[in-house]
């Protein structure tokens, strides 16, 4: 149809068929297209896509006109770095109370040094709160008066009274006293985290009750006052985080047995004092848990797996790594919880995967519908069991982390691209066999089954014994069985063309191939082009150049962070071409990279305006003048490593 001038104008669309249109669209394919027009822009702000949204920025002059710009938003959450007691960021913190307050769901201040002032003119306009995240502010906690006057708790108690979340984790001075006046103002909690706090875990020697039972610690937090918040509000709390705390066995005893708290999450990691007798009485009294995390409890054994998985049916999320002392011996029963969604064993040393495989095999009436396997470190996994695991998981694993199993070979990879093509992460580090015939989907055969550790060549060295030539690793019972993948399977995987290629992983979001020293660019230009692909390491790859650099910004532009450090191939001319195509860019990593200057940092500040953290340590190329402009004129930028630029890195030189 034509205007009254002749002129062809386009009618625009209806609202409702916009926004129906950015429902097929990524996150970060649908924040491009809200900057095409005022009416796209409109259809990106429904609803359907405000849930959740989180904006994080560091304190600055220019924050203050984004803080006015998201009094249009509903809902949303804020995430602000970098705030100091000076008059920038008392005037942010001033307009995020009046512009936000009535919508602000959830505030996060990491790396800050606030004043109790700034915090307290803050947090009674924040009526509609459900999240607070105060870890590692010890400024606000290090007098130990935050709150100590009762019109000011009467006042946040106000706004507060629906908190859902609070987070209090790494803050050294939390006292006794402090912690009971600012939960006082918190009634309804859902989840507490306070890892990493100097906590009082002491008992009376005779009495077998927490110690200093009479009156609140002015300089530590104790267990009876924690456990006080326990029995106050057991009907709300939900989740708790004790992770790299002190706890000992007989508090997290006196923890599990409060009355009436029925507890869904609980994240323990790096207690190196519990024991599988802490943990399964833990779990006789905490039944109802669905995400347990004892990651780093170094003395617990399989007897806390076997606990687990006869008493915990709800289970749907398990982090045990680096517990060494963890074996084969209970992970089949595990894995036949049929709840169990995500599952760690990173740094397990003696898990080789076998029991894994048992118990997702057939017959088994329930078995779990694993989205998550975490096997980072494992060395004893080979690529009979990574096919194993590919077949039977083909239908549900998203993601999977291999990093550092040495014996894996092309041939797993071939496996991963066959069957598991729903994978979102995918990560391969330190798999140093892998090379360009596995991502093309051309696998060799592997010589780990071909000789089995022994042969012309002597015996094979591991990571575990290191290359002590008369050294071999002991026999472990597992090997002795059969093999539930055969070699001659394995042989007819290799005979496999079509769908053997990583280029078949189209919803990769994250891939890992850091330290894969095989790899050239005749892989990396042919294989990796993914179009949602966010997360991309290439580190230590000595054999990649500028053209692949090149490709990989061609064919991969919705990358919000890639990792280049230890590429000496790669120059000012491959981010020359590759940037342009990067302008999504927030987590960029150069170190190490000899061949960069300060061009590279010109090129930065034209194209990747979003960029959040830049490392060019070592980097002896750069010169200061140009990473203080960078800061000056990016206005995101939060953080840059420039440890020893402008000078030759002895490592390098040597």
């Amino acid at each position: 149809m034509g205007d009254s001038d002749g002129e062809d104008v386009t009618p625009e669309l209806p609202l409702e068929v916009l926004v129906y249109v950015l429902t097929f669209l990524h996150a970060a394919d649908r924040k491009e297209a809200s900057l095409v027009c005022r009416s796209w822009y409109a259809a990106s702000q429904d609803l359907r896509f405000q849930k959740d949204v989180t904006f994080s920025f560091p304190a600055s002059m220019a924050a203050q006109a984004l803080v006015g710009r998201l009094a249009r938003q509903q809902r949303c959450s804020l995430r602000i770095n970098q705030l100091d007691g000076f008059s920038v960021s008392r005037s942010l913190l001033l307009q995020v109370g009046e512009r936000l307050g009535p919508w602000l769901e959830g505030l996060a201040l990491p790396g800050s040094s606030i004043t109790e002032a700034s915090l307290l003119a803050l947090l009674p306009r924040l009526t509609a709160l459900r999240r607070l995240d105060l870890r590692g502010l010890d400024s606000l906690f290090m007098s130990g008066a935050f709150l100590s006057r009762e019109e000011h708790r009467r006042q946040v108690r106000s706004a507060l009274s629906g908190l859902e979340e609070l987070d209090l984790s790494d803050l050294r001075y939390l006292s006794d006293l402090t912690f009971t006046r600012l939960t006082g103002c918190t009634p309804h909690l859902r989840r507490l985290a306070l890892a990493g706090c100097h906590i009082a875990f002491e008992f009376d020697p005779y009495g077998g009750r927490p110690a200093g039972a009479g009156e609140d610690s002015s300089a530590l937090l104790s267990l009876r006052n924690l456990r006080r918040l326990l029995v106050e509000q057991h009907a709300t709390l939900r989740e708790l985080d004790l992770s790299r705390t002190g706890v000992t066995p007989q508090s997290l005893r006196v923890i599990a047995q409060v009355d009436g708290l029925v507890l869904e999450e609980l994240r323990l990691q790096g207690c190196r004092e519990l024991t599988d007798r802490s943990v399964e009485v833990l779990l006789q009294q905490q039944r109802s848990l669905r995400r347990l995390d004892v990651g780093g409890c170094t003395e617990l054994s399989s007897r806390s797996v076997q606990a687990a998985a006869r008493g915990l049916q709800a289970l749907t999320e398990l982090s045990l790594s680096r517990d060494w002392r963890i074996t084969e011996r209970g992970l089949a029963e595990l894995l036949s919880l049929p709840s169990l969604r995500s599952l760690d064993l990173s740094e397990c040393l003696h898990v080789s995967g076998e029991e894994l495989i048992s118990g997702l095999t057939p017959p088994s009436a329930t078995r779990a519908q694993l989205r998550v396997l975490k096997l980072r470190g494992c060395t004893y996994l080979r690529d009979t069991v990574v096919l194993s695991l590919s077949q039977l998981l083909a239908d549900s694993l998203l993601e999977l982390d291999l990093t550092s199993c040495v014996n894996v070979t092309d041939l797993s990879v071939c496996a991963i691209a066959t069957y598991l093509q729903r994978l979102q992460v995918l990560r391969l580090g330190w798999c140093r066999e892998v090379s360009d015939w596995g991502l093309l989907g051309v696998a060799q055969e592997s010589r780990s089954e071909q000789h089995n550790g022994t042969g012309d060549g002597g015996p094979s060295f591991t990571r575990t014994f290191g290359n002590m030539g008369f050294f071999q690793p002991p026999r472990m019972p597992f090997e002795e069985r059969p093999k539930l993948v055969t070699l001659n399977q394995l042989q007819q995987l290799q005979q496999q063309r079509a769908g053997a290629s990583l280029l078949q992983l189209q919803r990769l979001q994250e891939l890992d191939l850091s330290a894969c020293a095989k790899l050239t660019d005749c892989s990396i230009t042919q294989v990796v082009r993914f179009l949602e692909l966010q997360r991309l390491s290439l580190c230590m790859l000595p054999e990649l150049s500028d053209a692949g650099l090149a490709a990989v910004g061609r064919s991969c532009r919705s990358l919000t962070s890639l990792a280049l450090s230890h590429c000496p191939g790669i120059s000012d001319s491959g981010m020359a071409q590759a940037a342009p195509f990067l302008q999504r860019l927030q987590h960029l990593q150069l170190a190490c990279c000899s061949n960069i200057t300060d061009r590279t940092l010109h090129l930065l500040m034209q194209h990747c305006r979003r960029l959040k953290t830049l490392d060019v340590s070592r980097c002896k190329n750069i010169s200061m003048t140009t990473v203080d402009l960078l800061q000056s004129q990016l206005p995101f930028l939060e953080k840059v490593h420039h440890k020893l630029i402008g000078a030759a890195d002895p490592m390098l030189t040597a």
